[in-house]
């Protein structure tokens, strides 16, 4: 349903314990009431996450942290100033009203401020704070559009807010700045260099194969049905189908399209714009995924700004692919 017209009946699904499936600016969330254990759980089973992945909790308005939270480090308090609402999840002190099955036990808690205006009236009229992982199954692409919603997880959502292609198409950033020298645990569509504006350097944390310390982190993650292989940077590769028959390869470019011979082409951004790339990056992989090609090949795009993020999904995307034959 339209995210204008159905606000107020997905917030009271939200306030009883449902699952509401929301536009951010990011990608689409499935949020429920992050007060609430049996709703939160009711996420893991949609999703079939593994309850060791810990969820990210939204807040209508950074003056909603304190109350939920607690006081917070100087460091955090000044990042969340300055980029929410916005595509920056920061990690905290898990307070006691927050259930342990929302942070899969951890003590820490994964917070953030969502800068898409229907996602912030929803929580709002909720009157909750909603946790919300992507709106997919557990590590394959994330939707960025409503309709990825529904293909994915259909019935297992209570309501579907439909708020149109979201506008980063990329997850948020995750930072730990409670010591010293912030730790950048997942890279997101918020830019590191942007960060070290206000933070100066940060650590950059490499994807877990074991318990991950904060959502979206695991090593194999963002993936397409079909299997996908990441190119070496200035690999080329002259043609769409290797020798053998009934081989269809999609390819994933990012500014060029590439020599004939693709049963499918998906160009991230004919003008080279990382943003534009990063927002289309799992709209393209979705569209690729149901082409019906046997192998996505993608090429990386440049490591600077966002574009680390959109090779960082395409390396997780790309973790579990082998070599035919």
């Amino acid at each position: 349903m339209s995210a204008d017209s159905g606000l107020a009946e997905a917030a009271s699904v939200l306030r009883t314990g449902g699952l509401v499936a929301f536009p951010t600016e990011t990608v689409y969330g499935l949020g429920a009431n992050a007060l609430d254990a049996r709703a939160a759980a009711r996420i893991f089973e949609a999703k079939a996450r593994p309850s060791f992945d810990p969820l990210i909790t939204h807040l209508a308005d950074a003056a909603d942290l304190e109350p939920l939270v607690g006081p917070v480090p100087a460091a955090v308090a000044a990042l969340a100033a300055r980029f929410w609402p916005g595509p920056l999840t920061l990690i905290v002190d898990r307070p006691a009203a927050i259930p342990p099955i929302v942070t899969s036990g951890l003590d820490t808690m994964a917070v953030r401020v969502p800068d898409n205006d229907h996602a912030r009236r929803l929580i709002a009229a909720a009157g909750v704070p909603v946790a919300a992982p992507s709106a997919n199954r557990f590590g394959q692409l994330s939707p960025t559009r409503a309709e990825h919603v529904v293909r994915g997880l259909g019935a297992a959502v209570d309501v579907v807010l439909d708020g149109g292609p979201t506008r980063c198409g990329i997850e948020s950033t995750i930072v730990d700045a409670r010591g010293e020298r912030p730790v950048v645990l997942r890279l997101g569509a918020l830019p590191v260099e942007e960060l070290e504006k206000v933070t100066g350097p940060v650590t950059i944390r490499p994807g877990s194969s074991g318990q991950p310390v904060a959502p979206g982190t695991l090593a194999a993650h963002y993936a397409p049905r079909t299997p996908l292989r990441l190119l070496a940077v200035d690999e080329a590769v002259a043609a769409g189908s290797p020798p053998g028959a009934g081989v269809a390869r999609g390819y994933l470019a990012f500014r060029d399209r590439p020599a004939d011979g693709w049963a499918a082409v998906e160009v991230l951004s004919a003008a080279g714009d990382l943003t534009e790339a990063a927002a289309r990056l799992f709209d393209a992989l979705h569209r690729l995924d149901a082409a019906g090609v046997t192998e996505i090949v993608a090429e990386p795009v440049p490591e600077t700004g966002v574009g680390r993020a959109v090779n960082d999904r395409l390396r997780r995307a790309a973790a579990t692919w082998q070599p035919a034959g």
